[in-house]
């Protein structure tokens, strides 16, 4: 147990299965000719037979907790249920790619690995072609832990962690730990809430990790966890350095000229000392006066953001001299408790790394997560505008396929109604792959087949939570985040006072549509307490 090199420890899980279950074991040796059959009907052993079939081992289970009812009634739905198996069975495939996976459900092929010990080919079959040719291959050694498997270059991401996993001498695991490294060696290079995808697979000394940890074997315990993060760190680092993907301060610069090009923005402190609060909720007002820009209804342009506005601002700017009077800046307070937000609200500027927005009122200093804040605004503007009309639908000039691995053509099949009711035109077209005839118009001139792809990542991730979100409300989600200003985006003043007056007016100033926070607030109290003046 000390050294263990194996899936399993102490034989316990066909057991197990089998007296909870009808299960049929048939394995044979190729040359034999002949396969021993094993039928065990909820723990009972009946006697043992011969048939002809080809060399390997199938294992059939059927009726799972036919004879404990109280089991049955934990597990999930049928399509949650189907989902693991295929996950659990790809991840089987990747870490194994000398060995041949079938995955089928009734008469329909699911998943199908080749089999032939080209990692490549197995992830490919896992994660479908497309995300196989946008991979690198990973193979360090350092320190006595060897990474390898593939990585994605920094624009080739996902909205959520669901392709990125990892193996421990073939053992697959979850790892807190090992995915911040992640995270940490992608950090600066996908600054927005994007995900690389990562297939990464570590050989280490048996001795120095127990596996044994959760009866799931799902955690690992390493005896020098800071050395296998620095070499999965650094492993990613490296990999990318030497490939050239590492994007240089020009590119990072040219990526935002449009926006720097219109006027430079206002960094951290960049309000002058005394200046008025923009909400002042304890006068009823606001002192400053600045002009409004909003998104008509109507407007078919729905991913207006708030770099388009920068033009505006310097139009209103050069005029400003002949205006007489502005509409002041008035804060909501009807559609949701938001008072004690803008109670005296000031804006300071950005933070250096360009991510979140700082101020101050009455109650302390207020950080705000500019790319969350103007998502929750144009969710809201959606679901306000769109979100009880009848979803109008835009024909593709030419079809287009999405080819998607077996899990989420697991997803789409199952909800492939409920996508069709906000907009889509689509149907199956071969394992794994749908054509698109049609998409929402809202969704204007995006990409549909990704768009799809995070509708579908976005249905995944909220039925493994069991929250079954609407389709529709899944559609907003996704466009409100794709049409929302990123972090690292430099944002004027005017766009600053612009994104807090929008987040005034919606009823949930607190949350982003994924229930992410979009304002923290460091009391006054706090500070005075950290600085010991109190």
């Amino acid at each position: 147990l000390q050294r263990a090199t194996t899936l399993g420890f102490r034989g316990e899980a066909i057991p197990s299965i089998a007296s909870v279950s009808r299960m049929i074991i048939s394995t044979g040796v190729e040359g034999e000719g002949a396969r021993s059959v094993v039928e065990i009907d909820g723990g009972t052993v009946l006697p043992l037979r011969h048939e002809s079939g080809p060399a390997g081992t199938t294992i059939t289970v059927a009726d799972l907790f036919f004879n404990t009812p109280a089991r049955l009634r934990f597990l999930k739905s049928d399509a949650t249920e189907l989902r693991n198996a295929i996950e659990i069975t790809q991840k089987l495939a990747l870490a194994h790619p000398e060995i041949a996976f079938a995955f089928k459900s009734g008469v329909q092929m699911l998943f199908q690995s080749p089999g032939d010990g080209d990692s490549l080919a197995a992830l490919a079959a896992v994660w479908g072609i497309d995300s196989a040719r946008g991979v690198v291959l990973v193979d360090r050694y350092a320190a006595g832990v060897r990474i390898r498997g593939f990585i994605s270059p920094p624009e080739f991401t996902r909205a959520t962690r669901a392709y990125q996993w990892l193996f421990v001498n073939g053992r697959p695991i979850r790892s807190r730990s090992l995915g911040m490294a992640i995270e940490v060696a992608y950090r600066q290079l996908t600054p927005e809430r994007r995900f690389p995808l990562a297939a990464l697979s570590i050989s280490i000394d048996p001795a120095s990790v127990d596996a044994n940890v959760s009866p799931t074997k799902t955690e690992v315990k390493f005896q020098h966890e800071g050395t296998v993060f620095d070499a999965v760190r650094h492993a990613i680092k490296d990999t990318l350095l030497e490939r050239g993907m590492i994007p240089s301060a020009d590119g990072i610069a040219a990526a935002n000229a449009a926006l720097r090009g219109v006027g430079e923005p206002v960094r951290q402190f960049g309000l002058p000392l005394g200046a008025a609060p923009i909400f002042d909720t304890a006068a009823g007002g606001s002192a400053n006066t600045m002009v409004t820009f909003g998104i008509e209804s109507g407007s078919g342009d729905m991913g207006m953001g708030l770099s388009e506005l920068v033009s505006q601002a310097v139009t209103y700017a050069s005029t400003a001299s002949t205006v007489d009077h502005a509409e002041p800046v008035q804060s909501n307070t009807d559609s949701a408790d938001v008072g004690s937000l803008l109670d005296g609200l000031r804006l300071m500027g950005q933070t250096s790394d360009c991510t979140f927005i700082i101020g101050e009122n009455r109650q302390g200093l207020v950080i705000i997560d500019q790319h969350v804040a103007h998502e929750r605004i144009l969710f809201e503007m959606l679901c306000r505008e769109r979100g009880h009309a009848a979803i109008e639908s835009q024909a593709l000039l030419v079809p287009q396929t999405a080819h998607l691995d077996p899990r989420e053509a697991a997803v789409l099949l199952d909800r492939l109604d409920d996508v069709r009711e906000i907009g889509f035109d689509l149907e199956p077209f071969g394992p794994g792959s749908f054509v698109v005839r049609a998409i929402p118009s809202a969704l204007g001139t995006k990409n549909p087949v990704l768009v799809l792809k995070e509708i579908v990542e976005e249905m995944m991730e909220t039925s493994q939570r069991d929250r079954i979100v609407p389709p529709r409300e899944i559609l907003w989600i996704t466009c409100s985040c794709k049409m929302a200003i990123k972090a690292g985006d430099p944002l004027t003043m005017v766009e600053m006072q612009k994104l807090m007056q929008d987040l005034a007016l919606c009823e949930n100033p607190y949350l982003c549509p994924h229930g992410r926070p979009i304002t923290i607030v460091l009391s006054w109290t706090d500070l005075l307490r950290k600085f010991k003046r109190s």
